[in-house]
């Protein structure tokens, strides 16, 4: 008789989640990826959010509607994400402030891949950003960065309310 309680109980779950539209991921994170380009001689960044989330923070920060996968609405989601990124990303390079440029976004299944460059960055030994990317939104926020120099990655974390990221190399 448990057995069967056992089958009934995990059939509920596991139909329950299907009904549950707020479940879609347990976890909320996001990661940046920081590369130095030393031919180039700049940083290239690009932010991996969930698309949902993202949405969501988007049009509460803006109050407006937000679609993200409209091809007619792109134009538009172009400035929200650029306003967003540079609010809630801040960079110092070497002990000096510096701003990102806003290349552009793209979906890439359930996450928003967003795409930004910093110019004229001769060498890279230290790397301090302050990233509040979905902090707004959620209280169990966690916030990765990967930092790549010449094929050696480095990574840190931030756990909502910390902010800060450092990486040395």
């Amino acid at each position: 008789m448990a057995a069967i309680y056992s089958k009934l109980l995990l059939a509920l779950m596991i139909f329950s989640f299907f009904l549950e539209p707020s479940v879609k991921h347990p976890l909320h994170v996001s990661t940046t990826e920081i590369e130095f380009n030393s031919k180039e001689k700049n940083l290239e960044i690009s932010c991996r959010i969930y698309t949902d989330d993202f949405e969501t923070v988007l049009a509460k920060q803006f109050k407006t509607k937000v679609d993200l996968n409209k091809p007619a609405m792109h134009k538009a989601m172009d400035e929200l994400v650029k306003k967003y990124m540079n609010t809630n990303l801040q960079y110092k390079i070497n002990g000096k402030n510096l701003t990102a440029t806003y290349v552009g976004f793209e979906r890439d299944n359930e996450a928003t891949n967003v795409y930004l460059e910093i110019e004229n960055v001769t060498s890279l030994q230290s790397l301090s950003l302050s990233n509040s990317i979905l902090y707004d939104l959620f209280d169990d926020q966690m916030n990765i960065l990967h930092a790549v120099k010449a094929g050696t990655r480095k990574s840190v974390r931030a756990n909502y309310p910390n902010k800060g990221l450092n990486v040395t190399f």
